[in-house]
């Protein structure tokens, strides 16, 4: 019996992982999937969406961040990214906030930065775990996300070397970024956005970061922004083209890098092109109306694909 007891823990090692070595993670699922990760002390959700693959073959991993007030569930569903993911051929993954908040700076945004969440280290560990489980090429890697997620998406391309590029909707830059590593982005906003203004600074939810809930987002303007970018890709003076609704500003930079901002006139705080909020909800969070000017699900996915 203590010959037994000896072997025992030996015994219960090989069960668990075989006699060829350990446990290969489970691939994930074709379609949508939820799961969890463990972060530090927190437990963390997230969805994948898997198309149907070749076999053998990498592919991109594009990571949309819901804005405050959303889910990963709401943003794969609202933006549509599912039937994007079937058509570009890539997986997407759907992060849930805590609270439905991000830490993008300490002073924002609600629980999160209040509790100094580590996002960062959330997104980089989810990223990991889906590489586990699909084929994913780590040279094409992409963040996107709305308002608050947007600003995750900037501090995210600042404070790791994940992404190839990154596409916020909604958004500036809140995060101290003394370094910043060359990389694409691409910038969609509402010239009329209230919630975080066009030209910068101060809009309409801020509190100056005060309160039981902080929420300070004064930042630059977009296009003082998107310059920023083009220094730091060293690109040339870029090209601008305007329609009725539409004005694009981009730059074709060293390493094939690009930088691109499409400003669209009467846009408030929104996705352009998404199926919106219903009118109960614009509302109570007096959420402003999709544009239809263009397709940002469509629009972003071509940027993060192009050659």
């Amino acid at each position: 019996m203590k010959r037994l007891a000896l072997f025992l823990p030996f015994l219960v090692l090989l069960l668990l992982t075989g006699c060829s070595g350990p446990v290969k993670p489970k691939p994930t699922p074709t379609g949508a999937s939820d799961h969890t990760i463990k972060v530090g002390a927190l437990d963390r959700t997230y969805r994948v969406f898997r198309p149907t693959l070749t076999a053998g073959k990498p592919v991109p991993l594009v990571v949309v961040l819901h804005g405050a007030a959303g889910t990963g569930r709401q943003a794969e569903m609202s933006y549509d990214w599912d039937d994007e993911a079937i058509t570009g051929g890539f997986v997407a993954a759907f992060p849930d906030g805590i609270k439905r908040t991000w830490n993008a700076s300490p002073d924002c945004c609600g629980v999160a930065a209040r509790d100094q969440v580590d996002d960062v280290a959330f997104i980089t560990a989810m990223i990991a775990e889906i590489g586990r489980q699909s084929p994913i090429d780590p040279a094409r890697v992409y963040a996107t996300g709305i308002s608050n997620g947007a600003l995750l998406t900037y501090r995210l391309a600042c404070e790791t070397t994940l992404f190839a590029a990154i596409a916020p909707v909604a958004g500036t830059m809140i995060n101290p970024c003394p370094a910043p590593r060359p990389l694409s982005v691409l910038a969609i906003h509402g010239k009329d956005d209230q919630t975080i203004p066009y030209g910068g600074g101060a809009g309409r939810r801020d509190n100056a970061g005060s309160g039981r809930l902080p929420v300070k987002i004064d930042g630059p303007g977009v296009e003082a922004l998107s310059a920023t970018w083009r220094k730091t890709d060293n690109c040339p003076a870029p090209a601008v083209t305007s329609s009725e609704m539409l004005t694009t500003t981009i730059a074709h930079c060293p390493g094939g890098r690009t930088v691109e901002l499409i400003a669209v006139a009467g846009a408030g705080h929104q996705w352009p092109g998404s199926r919106g909020p219903g009118p109960i909800a614009s509302r109570l969070l007096q959420l402003d109306p999709p544009s239809m000017a263009i397709d940002a699900t469509d629009t972003i996915w071509r940027f993060f694909d192009a050659p």
